[in-house]
């Protein structure tokens, strides 16, 4: 390591009053596996009466007049588009705009370490970046990171103990008065902080390595599922009839209460008597239902999986495409956009793809199934007259004619995976394919992929991230282009960057603590939906063969540690964690947002239900597979 190194990153240690403690800064005297440099803080006090304290340790990025920030699973550039209607946090020069903590707007951000996936912040400059990364906790309490822009440079922290300003986010548009802890210091009292820092390259990303570091640092006991794959098969699958089918109309409810007895005396409103096409209910999990069935011989999953599907190719939009949910109430309508009329492309797109799926695996034991192939070919020929020269596939369309009503964002990335593995019906679906693989490529090389959920709005997601694995993927299966796995790998690793690489310390209290729930493999849905949740199942199968493409066992790990982190809380019988045998829920508190760190939200949903069907269904189709 040269010696100029730690002084152009102008390492500083703050927050310790210098009259009462005496502070040590001591730099390993070699390097991390990538690159970085591990720095200890010790500090004593020195005062006769105790202390409350919160020391910061802080290094700068010179050359950064526009900087692009990474805290992983929680801040991507400016991390909330300015135009965006949900309120999270933002990030905005004060040359470019004023700060406002009221609407989430400041140069400047702090935040507790739990929210993020990887406790690490990262900065990028004219010149190459900077990192520091800690772990979540140290002896003083759980650690802080954030960052700040000030006079051209940029500044990454972090606290011990944490605190958040300028303002808290805690799921409400509403901001919340600043969390934060600090430590009561006794008089003699000697404590070590560490931290890594690290210096990039200009490619922002970089941070692959880095959190790769991090995981294997994190990753030293195995996971705990609490049931095996047969098992949670046969959970999910049962679940996912039981609790979500309802057979006239045949839908998958989007919800199901765990407290059955609230649910009828509130009209069965902890039920939801809806169901999109896909993404949180409909065609993918009937597929799985449908799959998993005929693997265990079971008619009446079978035949309610096929009735789903059948319901929703029986009912398609005047544009020719599906329309974006059924409700009980209204019957078949558009998608949550406020848009009238409007259909979101990745619900719709993800509908056919597994469409497509479920009419080649009826194929495959002998039943035709000649209308839900017409379905696929009319939402397909929809997404090919709409896509532009540049290949841009649109965002939204609309429900009468399939006009795109908004070609923001990358939501219609689902459609090239759609496109990619319907190849052989018509040519012009792999051409248009390539296309959109080429036209959205730009969005992985800038590391911010956005637009995915119908209810996050154009916000960056780890569902964008599962939706270009299933893209880039799929047009490395239909050509064989190399240029194909390289997207998919940066498209892997930027989704890597919502996956927890440790597990989040829980008080034994709660529910998550006193069930043993461990985090390392589940996902933070979104920095403005700070949850962990179990979406990314969705691509087991392309995370496997991009393992095997690559030759990088690090994607088939992190997918292994994702199967069986969603392989505890699947209701084993009635009354498991006060839900009824194979639910499973949507959300799992580990930080302070929505509810408090150690809950879980008490409904089953027919997607995260649907989604460990899927995953296991894929594992349990790979036998050459370690699980």
């Amino acid at each position: 390591m040269e010696p100029t190194w730690l002084d152009e990153a102008r390492l500083t240690v703050s927050g310790l009053d210098p009259e009462l403690f005496e502070v040590w800064v001591h730099a390993a005297p070699t390097l991390t596996s990538a690159g970085g440099v591990t720095v200890t803080v010790t500090a004593i006090h020195r005062g006769a009466v105790p202390a409350e304290a919160r020391l910061r340790v802080s290094a700068t990025l010179l050359e950064a007049d526009d900087p692009y920030w990474l805290i992983p699973g929680l801040f991507y550039g400016e991390n909330r588009p300015a135009g965006n209607a949900r309120l999270f946090p933002r990030f905005a020069r004060t040359a470019d705009e004023p700060a406002d903590p009221q609407r989430f707007v400041s140069p400047a951000w702090s935040f507790r370490a739990d929210r993020a996936a990887t406790p690490a912040v990262f900065a990028w400059g004219a010149a190459g970046g900077l990192a520091l990364a800690v772990d979540e906790h140290s002896p003083l309490g759980m650690t802080g990171i954030g960052f700040a822009h000030d006079a051209g440079a940029a500044l990454v922290h972090a606290d011990f103990p944490y605190v958040e300003a300028p303002v808290s986010y805690l799921g409400s548009q509403q901001p919340a008065a600043p969390l934060a802890q600090t430590h009561l210091w006794q008089p003699g009292e000697r404590q070590t902080v560490e931290v890594c820092l690290y210096r990039l390259p200009d490619d922002r990303h970089a941070y692959a390595p880095v959190l790769r570091e991090r995981h294997a640092r994190s990753a030293t006991t195995p996971l705990q599922p609490w049931v095996g794959l047969a098992e949670a098969a046969e959970l999910a699958a049962y679940g996912l009839h039981r609790w979500h089918f309802r057979p006239d109309p045949a839908v998958l409810l989007e919800t199901a209460a765990f407290d059955r007895e609230f649910n009828d005396n509130v009209k069965g409103l902890g039920d939801r008597a809806a169901m999109h096409v896909a993404w949180i209910s409909g065609i993918p999990y009937a597929h799985a239902l449908l799959a998993s069935g005929r693997r265990s011989g079971n008619a009446d999953q079978v035949a309610a999986g096929a009735a789903v599907i059948e319901h929703i190719c029986a009912n398609l939009a005047p544009a020719g495409t599906f329309w974006g949910q059924w409700t009980a109430e209204r019957g078949w309508g558009q998608s949550w956009t406020p848009v009238r009329g409007g259909l979101h492309a990745r619900t719709l797109a993800e509908a056919t793809l597994f469409l497509h799926r479920a009419v080649r695996a009826e194929e495959a034991v002998g039943t035709t199934r000649g209308g839900w192939l017409d379905a696929v070919r009319s939402n397909l020929d929809v997404a090919v007259r709409n896509q532009r020269a540049d290949g841009n596939l649109g965002s939204l369309l609309h429900a009468a004619d399939g006009a795109v009503l908004s070609w923001e964002g990358a939501a219609g990335l689902t459609w090239v995976a759609a496109l990619a593995e319907a190849g052989e019906l018509d040519p012009r679906y792999l051409a248009a394919a390539r296309r959109g693989g080429d036209y959205y490529g730009r969005f992985v090389h800038e590391e911010f992929l956005h637009g995915a959920p119908e209810d996050v709005d154009l916000a960056p997601t780890s569902e964008d991230g599962y939706a270009a694995i299933l893209a880039y993927v799929a047009l490395w299966r239909a050509t064989g282009e190399r240029r194909w796995v390289e997207l998919a790998r940066r498209a892997a690793d930027w989704m890597l960057t919502f996956r927890y690489s440790y597990d989040v310390t829980f008080d034994e209290h709660t529910l998550l603590g006193r069930y043993g729930f461990r985090s390392r493999g589940a996902d933070q849905a979104s920095p403005s939906n700070q949850h962990l949740h179990s979406y990314g199942l969705i691509c087991v199968p392309e995370m496997v063969e991009l393992a095997a493409a690559t030759g990088d066992p690090h994607y088939l790990d992190r997918t292994r540690e994702n199967l069986a982190c969603f392989r505890q809380f699947i209701a084993r019988a009635d009354g498991d964690f006060n839900a009824y045998r194979g639910m499973a829920s949507e959300r799992y508190y580990q930080t302070a947002c929505f509810q408090a760190k150690g809950m879980l939200l008490t409904l089953s949903h027919a997607w995260s239900v649907g989604v460990l069907l899927l995953g296991c269904e894929a594992a349990l189709n790979l036998p050459e597979v370690s699980w």
